[in-house]
């Protein structure tokens, strides 16, 4: 698997394709994802919602996850905790996986907004764990 195999998985999702996110980085237990900030992602105070922060969270989780894997994973759980109101221009997910066994991977991410200045700021701190996906049985 490599970034092209990644970036064909996140297209495949259409809630991904809605949101416009992009998968920047992925190998070697780490994966970075990110989206632009728009108008319509924000919430009523004008910041980026928290679910558009959740969701990168989750998905970068378990694409870094699939680094040491492979791609047959669904997200077991995760927590996130929002430290700042995000805004800005950008936001990035910055995934590694932190312990994996042969079926189940724990990993960490680190949310950031980059203003039109490059400037970035932590805005959100995730830790979050995927399986390997077993097939349903017949019978």
């Amino acid at each position: 698997m490599d970034l092209d195999f990644a970036r064909a998985g996140l297209a495949a999702q259409p809630f991904s394709v809605l949101l416009g996110a992009r998968v920047e980085e992925f190998g070697d237990g780490r994966a970075v994802l990110e989206l632009d900030v728009r108008d319509d992602l924000r919430q009523q105070n004008g910041y980026l919602h928290g679910g558009v922060l959740a969701y990168a969270a989750d998905n970068a989780l378990t694409f870094a996850a699939g680094t040491v894997l492979g791609p047959q994973l669904l997200t077991s759980g995760f927590s996130i905790d929002y430290l700042v109101p995000a805004d800005g221009m950008l936001l990035r997910a910055e995934a590694t996986v932190v312990q994996a066994s042969r079926s189940r991977a724990t990993c960490r991410c680190d949310l950031y907004t980059v203003d039109g200045e490059g400037n970035s700021a932590l805005c959100a701190a995730a830790q979050g764990s995927a399986v390997v996906r077993r097939q349903a049985t017949s019978g």
